[in-house]
């Protein structure tokens, strides 16, 4: 349960991030040639694949992260992805009751935790330079 609560204050803290909380948004991108593709079927929920709506988030978050120059738009994209993680991660601890399954869950849990405490120091100290 610590755990648990330790990664949901993590995850609020990045939310709030100043690192994060301005990214650009899709303009420059040509989506022309994706009229009339519907993904909504192949990204819809199912018992053995509860993980579309994530991924969907997590890809609009990742390619509309923009950032100065290619290293800030490193991090603003890695930090998308490492929340994409932990949503999937939490998406797999509500629906699988398989142990070895949940111990994996918990374990990348923990490592994206620090690893996301990491990236937003070196991220807060990156992006204060480019400033």
């Amino acid at each position: 349960m610590k755990t648990i609560t330790t990664i949901g204050i993590l995850a609020a803290a990045l939310a709030a991030s100043p690192v994060v909380a301005q990214q650009g948004g899709m303009a420059g991108m040509d989506h022309s040639q994706m009229q009339g593709m519907d993904h909504s079927k192949m990204m819809q929920p199912t018992p053995a694949n509860p993980y579309g709506p994530d991924m969907m988030k997590m890809d609009e978050k990742m390619m509309s992260a923009m950032g100065a120059d290619a290293g800030e738009t490193w991090v603003r994209k890695m930090i998308e992805h490492h929340r994409g993680a932990v949503t999937m991660s939490q998406t797999v601890l509500r629906h699988s009751q398989n142990a070895e399954i949940r111990r994996h869950a918990y374990l990348a849990l923990e490592h994206i935790a620090v690893r996301i405490v990491d990236n937003l120091d070196v991220a807060a100290e990156l992006l204060a330079h480019l400033r």
